[in-house]
């Protein structure tokens, strides 16, 4: 709210430009994605990136939210200067191409069908399956949760971008992930399987000939949420077409239930990179075997993630 009262007492300080900055097409820059509704969940991210930044003003950092919560985010990254980091906020609906007819996701969404799996649930019900509940949440067709399937369209002149998600607190200067040989793969990710959890099997439905057919169900699972992308070999790759297809063939929730990492673990199958666990380590705010030693070496790790 106050956010907002500053916006509307000082209109013409928020005013976007009328051409965005030439640093944020830049693609010797270090650029960032991170895609939010939550203010000060996407302002711990960039805080955190940018502290821990040697030369904050080499990386430019890509926050777009939603129409509803654009005015507080503006706000919120410009009251100060973030040590000359870069920095633009815009709305998904801004990105004209992200229509009904393209993207599938929004397309099934106006389905009667999928209106009705999602809004039309009866109290009982929620008590007899908490699982299936979880996977009816409508936040799991949220445009800002697929919008990281789009990267290249996005970013048209960037070569490569770190996607984080809004529960990520940086702890080191991320550069080192620029010089890490992708080796011609797309997605640079840290792996979660151990023994048989976070395979393939749990996250799709092996019974389908699709999904048998294409996939091994103990292929390792990886995270979403620190995802270092290669914009170039995922153009080369076509991996946003190959999302699409998958997309939409899992019209009526047969392939996999719902959410991103299905699709992404479909998607980059053979195009993932798995990279140092340090990475990327999970489960602060939840899990106890996280040490502080382990927080103190580690380069980046999820404050309260799932």
């Amino acid at each position: 709210m106050r956010l907002m009262e500053e916006r509307m007492a000082h209109p013409d300080r928020y005013a976007d430009p009328d051409s965005p900055p030439l640093a944020l097409e830049d693609p010797s820059l270090y650029h960032y994605a991170i895609f939010s509704d939550n203010v000060l969940a996407a302002s711990v991210v960039l805080n955190s990136a940018v502290k821990n930044a040697k030369e904050p003003w080499k990386h430019a950092f890509h926050v777009v939210t939603d129409r509803m919560n654009l005015g507080a985010m503006q706000v919120m990254f410009k009251l100060k200067d973030y040590a000359g980091a870069h920095i633009e906020v815009r709305a998904f609906e801004d990105y004209k191409f992200l229509n009904s007819s393209y993207v599938p996701v929004l397309r099934q969404l106006e389905s009667a069908n999928l209106q009705r799996f999602y809004f039309e649930n009866k109290l009982e019900n929620a008590t007899k399956d908490t699982t299936n509940m979880k996977f009816r949440n409508p936040k799991y067709l949220s445009m800002l949760n697929h919008l990281r399937f789009y990267l290249p369209e996005m970013y048209p002149k960037l070569h490569r971008i770190l996607f984080l998600d809004d529960d990520i607190v940086v702890q080191k200067d991320l550069t080192g992930l620029w010089k890490i040989d992708m080796d011609g793969k797309v997605n640079g990710a840290v792996e979660t399987c151990f023994g048989s959890f976070h395979r393939y099997a749990q996250y799709m439905n092996f019974s389908h000939p699709l999904i048998k057919a294409k996939f091994n169900p103990k292929a390792c699972g990886w995270a979403y949420g620190m995802n270092f992308f290669d914009l170039d070999a995922w153009r080369k790759e076509k991996c946003t077409e190959q999302y699409h297809y998958w997309q939409n063939l899992n019209e009526n929730r047969t392939l996999w239930k719902l959410g991103t990492l299905p699709p992404g673990l479909i998607t980059f199958y053979s195009t993932t990179k798995p990279l140092d666990k340090s990475w990327h380590v999970l489960g602060l705010g939840y899990n106890p075997s996280i040490s502080m030693d382990e927080t103190e070496m580690l380069l980046l790790f999820i404050s309260m993630g799932t």
